[in-house]
């Protein structure tokens, strides 16, 4: 199997410090603070890079099973929004909300749903994120 890797560097104080997260291949790099993370503040943070991989590996779970039910999907679109709250041991990620929508040619309502909801059950990040207490699925077959 591949290994990948990702680096964070974090300089100074929760509050007033800053870090630098990027993938091991190069090809992200952005900085992130406490204001980015837990407020408004620019520049990015783990939850956002949690729902871009998120996305990422569902759209293509997606894909694979849709291709071996002999379909050809043209376009899958997903967005993946992570909130982040806190129970009394500190900030946790509290729900995960994934929005689909899809371009497949010849597939009936009955089992795109059925294989969208087989792919947010077993894409390899839904299933490291299975400790999540919420994770929603809404699907859309596109005409």
């Amino acid at each position: 199997m591949t290994i990948r890797q990702a680096t964070a560097t974090w300089k100074g104080t929760l509050k007033e410090g800053n870090g630098l997260m990027k993938s091991g291949s190069g090809y992200f790099e952005g900085p992130f603070t406490f204001a980015s993370r837990f407020e408004e503040g620019k520049g990015t943070n783990p939850e956002e890079m949690i729902g871009a991989a998120h996305a990422g590996c569902y759209s293509m779970f997606l894909s694979a099973l849709l291709s071996k039910e002999g379909f050809n999907p043209t376009k899958i679109e997903t967005t993946a929004t992570v909130h982040l709250g806190k129970d009394d041991s500190g900030p946790l990620i509290t729900k995960i909300e994934l929005v689909m929508e899809a371009a497949v040619p010849g597939l009936e309502e009955a089992q795109f749903m059925e294989l969208a909801e087989a792919a947010k059950a077993g894409c390899p990040i839904s299933r490291v994120l299975a400790a999540v207490p919420e994770m929603t699925l809404k699907a859309t077959l596109l005409g």
